[in-house]
């Protein structure tokens, strides 16, 4: 079972941001020319305003062309080339956290840099698909395994599905979707995306290589996970 007591350093992308953004000689408008992100969103994300869901921290680390990773990182270090061998253990309870209001993540394997995958473990809060203003999509493909609690899937292709624990689906993330919580009690999934950036930045080695502190341990990588969070309307679709 999942240990919460020993989740312990939570991740502070919007320092890592804004340390990157200064060293470079970038200003708020060009990080945002980059991204696509809001110069407003932007600023209070470096302000530690505002917590980050997958989609935004893969659109930064897409549009600055540095590996996911890096923004979980406590310093900002000299690039990492690719080791053959390489491993990452995270330990029960630990890994590198980001709350937001719908989602709690935790990022296990956040030492690692290059990574394919990117893995999340994610514990789904928002109940109401009206609590969200738009669907999750991003490039590559999602895997999500239930580990605790009952899911519902919204997409906007497909009608809403339900999964217990022990179901998994396999999707195309570009494919807009969004996770409730369906279950009276605690909700958490394990997801795993596969994405158009993880692959160019792994293929192209342009990243800003910051280590992630130690979590403690490493896990056998499960290469990119990721949490997704809901979002607004849906159309009926095909069950």
């Amino acid at each position: 079972m999942w240990s919460r007591a020993r989740v312990s350093t939570k991740a502070k992308p919007g320092s890592v941001l804004k340390s990157l953004r200064l060293a470079n000689g970038w200003t708020l408008s060009e990080v945002s020319r980059r991204t696509g992100l809001p110069v407003s969103t932007l600023s209070k994300v470096e302000n530690d305003k505002m917590s980050l869901s997958y989609d935004k921290l893969a659109r930064i680390s897409r549009g600055l062309e540095i590996d996911i990773g890096v923004l979980f990182s406590s310093e900002v270090a000299a690039p990492l080339s690719l080791v053959t061998g390489r491993r990452s253990i995270t330990r029960a309870g630990e890994g590198r956290l980001i709350e937001t209001e719908p989602y709690e993540h935790v990022y296990p394997a956040a030492d690692l840099l290059n990574k394919r995958f990117v893995p999340i473990v994610v514990e789904i809060r928002a109940r109401s698909i009206s609590e969200f203003s738009e669907l999750i999509r991003h490039p590559g493909e999602e895997y999500t395994y239930v580990l605790e609690g009952t899911v519902e899937l919204h997409t906007d292709v497909y009608a809403p599905v339900t999964l217990n624990v022990g179901d998994s689906i396999y999707f195309d993330s570009g494919m807009g979707h969004a996770y409730l919580s369906a279950g009276p009690g605690p909700c958490r999934v394990l997801t795993i995306c596969s994405g158009e950036e993880s692959q160019l930045i792994a293929a192209l080695g342009q990243e800003t290589a910051a280590r992630a502190e130690p979590t403690s341990a490493p896990l056998a990588p499960v290469d990119t996970i990721k949490a997704v969070k809901p979002a607004g309307r849906r159309r009926a679709g095909r069950s």
